[in-house]
């Protein structure tokens, strides 16, 4: 097999694979018999079978930072470290008694978020209160009022 084909190949598979932080699964364990030999990574020796894996595997793990890193692009006030996205602290502009689905907020470093998910009524008036953005455990972003228990999902919105 060329190194030109082979290389194509590795980097056709890279780009299919999930954008979450998994572990890499052996090529020779995601394809069947028969498409190991219609890709002709059958003939691959051992030596060659092990190098592809690690290269592909090492191409997923650049793959996942380059998307967190676009991700906290796309939210600025975010920044990644070894540890993952850091929180988002600010303060909410104006009053509110609570939010829906829908609701836009606005935060004193000049971010607007959508409630996406999320119901809560305050029986008094929310005014400038600190809020405290965090991501996520499977992805998103949730608003975490200060001297308020529910936290709504939200999603950035400029």
């Amino acid at each position: 097999m060329r190194p030109n084909r082979l290389f194509l190949l590795a980097a056709l598979f890279a780009a299919t694979l999930p954008l979450q932080a998994r572990e890499y699964v052996a090529i020779e364990k995601r394809l069947s018999a028969d498409q190991m030999k219609a890709t002709g990574l059958d003939q691959l020796t051992g030596q060659q079978l092990d190098l592809l894996n690690r290269l592909l595997s090492d191409d997923q793990q650049a793959v996942v930072k380059a998307a967190r890193e676009d991700s906290a692009t796309k939210v600025r006030g975010a920044s990644f470290s070894d540890e993952g996205v850091k929180s988002i602290s600010s303060a909410l502009v104006g009053e509110l008694r609570g939010w829906t689905r829908g609701t836009e907020l606005t935060l004193a470093n000049g971010q607007r978020w959508r409630v996406t998910e999320g119901d809560y009524t305050s029986m008094k008036r929310i005014s400038n209160a600190n809020v405290t953005i965090t991501p996520g455990l499977v992805g998103g972003w949730y608003l975490q009022v200060e001297g308020h228990v529910p936290r709504p999902k939200v999603t950035r919105i400029d």
